[in-house]
């Protein structure tokens, strides 16, 4: 007569997981045998990442020792080893350019703006919008300010809401407060009628 426990089934089965894992094993082990690997090559440089990130951005930037812009911006991201390096502002920036009394000459705002530090521009892109202090709005995907000449410029299509008309273009170029202006290619000027 043959006495049985219960337990010989598990024993069975701890013996064919054990042997399975040796098959496996002996696998992994040959094919990590002395081939040359295949892998890519390290990251030694930052050049491609950004060396500051920094959040919930409000500060302000002097040139030559004068305050001429408050920035808030959601996320700001330095890139000093790229060629050329610049600093990235892509989930929205509000941009106000202020006299020498820190007073607001100009405001602008976009989805996405980058300032090239060794040119000193800015580049906004995504849905600008800009105003002045006679109330004139402008609104176009792209918009440059450089700081070296004070000019703001674009080559794509803009809408210029003023009081009484609202013209439309492509091109613009403009001083550093959007008062004194030029559109390059004028496609239409239609008349603001007040609704009765």
């Amino acid at each position: 007569m043959i006495h049985t426990t219960g337990r010989e089934p598990m024993i069975k089965t701890t013996y064919l997981a054990t042997a399975v894992l040796a098959v496996v094993s002996s696998f992994f082990c040959l094919s990590c045998g002395n081939k040359d690997k295949q892998l890519g090559p390290a990251i030694t440089s930052r050049d491609s990442t950004s060396v500051v990130t920094t959040r919930g951005v409000d500060m302000f930037i002097s040139e030559n020792g004068i305050i001429r812009y408050h920035v808030i911006a959601e996320e700001w991201k330095c890139f000093d080893k790229m060629v050329p390096p610049f600093n990235s502002m892509e989930k929205g920036v509000l941009l106000e350019i202020l006299d020498s009394l820190m007073v607001p000459e100009s405001m602008l705002q976009a989805d996405t703006a980058y300032y090239m530090n060794e040119d000193k521009i800015w580049r906004l892109r995504h849905n600008v919008h800009a105003e002045n202090t006679k109330n004139e709005e402008f609104d176009t995907q792209e918009l440059y300010v450089n700081n070296n000449t004070n000019r703001m410029y674009s080559d794509s299509l803009i809408r210029i809401k003023q009081d009484k008309q609202i013209i439309v273009g492509h091109g613009f170029e403009s001083n550093s407060n959007l008062t004194e202006y030029t559109i390059r290619k004028t496609e239409g000027v239609f008349p603001i009628t007040d609704a009765k």
